[in-house]
């Protein structure tokens, strides 16, 4: 197993997110080519996950956590009415 790819075993998921054609996002793409089968192969119970993001989309986190069920509906309420 090459040890640049063996991910911690406290590793829950990795995430790309990136743009399908532009050419900012070119080195990702080129390097998920090469490496993500290696990555696989050696972490095949850690979920790796490939996202399109739009090139100029906008994303927005929020933390749901200690929040209860009214607040999180009110949360994700806002965000959908926002388009964010």
């Amino acid at each position: 197993m090459s040890a640049k790819y063996a991910f911690s075993q406290t590793l829950k998921e990795v995430r790309f997110l990136f743009c399908q054609t532009g050419e900012h996002s070119g080195a990702t793409r080129s390097f998920l080519a090469r490496a993500y089968p290696t990555m696989k192969k050696n972490n095949p119970h850690t979920p790796i996950m490939l996202r399109e993001a739009a090139e100029f989309g906008q994303e927005k986190s929020e933390s749901l956590a200690g929040l209860s069920d009214k607040e999180i509906e009110e949360k994700v309420s806002g965000l959908v009415k926002t388009g964010i």
